[in-house]
């Protein structure tokens, strides 16, 4: 086909109008499935406390005879007394005035897009922060910020698979634990372990198991879900494990790509909770310019109600 001279193209025209969507694509995931699933309460100093107590041992010779008089008595033992430190966490934003005022694809304001943004980016800092393995730290004036206990500062009675080089915390928050150095793929049996001594020890179900992908798909391998099946409703093969069946209950299988991979997790969701002394909120910055500033922060400790109550598969690869 032949081009005919002197036609007018876009190559060669001026003040063509851009073909820029009005749609901005941002896929990241949101998901905190532990800070959202775990209790909230409120904090009122910068380290915030709680009690713990556990029944005594039960007595198989506990027999009596008619008429006695007490000469001894049982001992009372204290209750536990727990804390951690808040940990404030921020985002901070300024735009020009200039750039608040030109029109813009996607969004009308570029400072309440921003804002919206860092908004869901403290979540998933959060979120991270929650199940990093993170010891307590009181802080230093001008210098240290103080930092939250994490899960795994907490979990030590209902562990499964600590290998060789690893141990567990005290379980007061004072220091994190100690991973080991030989990590090793993720058993059913491993799981199995954990959750029985989560019954043993205590008298809650725990809700979930806390897993990332890779878990995930291990959790999806175990011989305790060999059977695949056709949903004939919907016409989809299931093959994976949502809600993993044991000896003494159910808990349900939940992925979370903010935490570790080395990890797995089975939370009583009530005995955890997230203690505010802050809760976040935006604030307006001092103006010192032809610019906007604004600044999300929030201030908060985690709390382990009881640590007995959920339990935990360490070292995986």
């Amino acid at each position: 086909m032949a081009f005919v001279g002197n036609t007018f193209t876009t190559f060669d025209a001026k003040g063509l109008r851009e073909d820029l969507s009005d749609i901005i694509y941002n896929i990241s995931p949101t998901e905190t499935p532990f800070m959202t699933g775990i209790a909230r309460e409120k904090a009122t100093a910068v380290f915030h406390e709680w009690q713990t107590d556990v029944l005594e041992t039960p007595n198989g010779a506990n027999a009596q005879i008619q008429g006695d008089d007490i000469s001894a008595y049982d001992a009372v033992v204290p209750t536990v007394r727990l804390g951690n430190y808040t940990q404030i966490s921020r985002k901070t934003v300024i735009i020009s005035m200039t750039e608040e005022a030109v029109d813009k694809a996607g969004r009308k304001s570029e400072v309440g897009y921003q804002v919206a943004k860092k908004g869901k980016s403290l979540k998933r800092d959060i979120e991270t922060i929650l199940l990093q393995n993170q010891a307590r730290t009181a802080g230093t004036v001008g210098a240290t910020p103080s930092k939250t206990a994490s899960v795994l500062a907490y979990i030590k009675t209902n562990t499964a698979n600590v290998v060789a080089g690893g141990s567990n915390p005290v379980g007061d928050g004072t220091n994190a634990r100690t991973d080991g150095t030989t990590p090793v793929a993720f058993t059913e049996a491993m799981l199995q372990t954990a959750l029985a001594s989560v019954w043993t020890n205590s008298g809650d179900e725990p809700d979930y198991v806390l897993v990332n992908s890779t878990q995930k798909q291990a959790i999806t391998k175990f011989t305790g879900n060999n059977t695949r099946y056709i949903n004939a409703d919907e016409e989809k093969l299931v093959n994976s494990i949502d809600v993993y069946v044991y000896d003494f209950g159910s808990v349900e299988i939940k992925p979370d790509r903010f935490m570790r991979l080395r990890d797995a997790l089975i939370i009583n969701s009530d005995l955890w909770a997230l203690a505010w002394l802050r809760p976040i909120n935006l604030v307006d910055l001092a103006k010192t310019g032809d610019n906007e500033k604004k600044m999300l922060i929030g201030e908060y400790a985690l709390t382990a109600r009881n640590e007995a109550g959920s339990g935990a598969v360490f070292d995986l690869l």
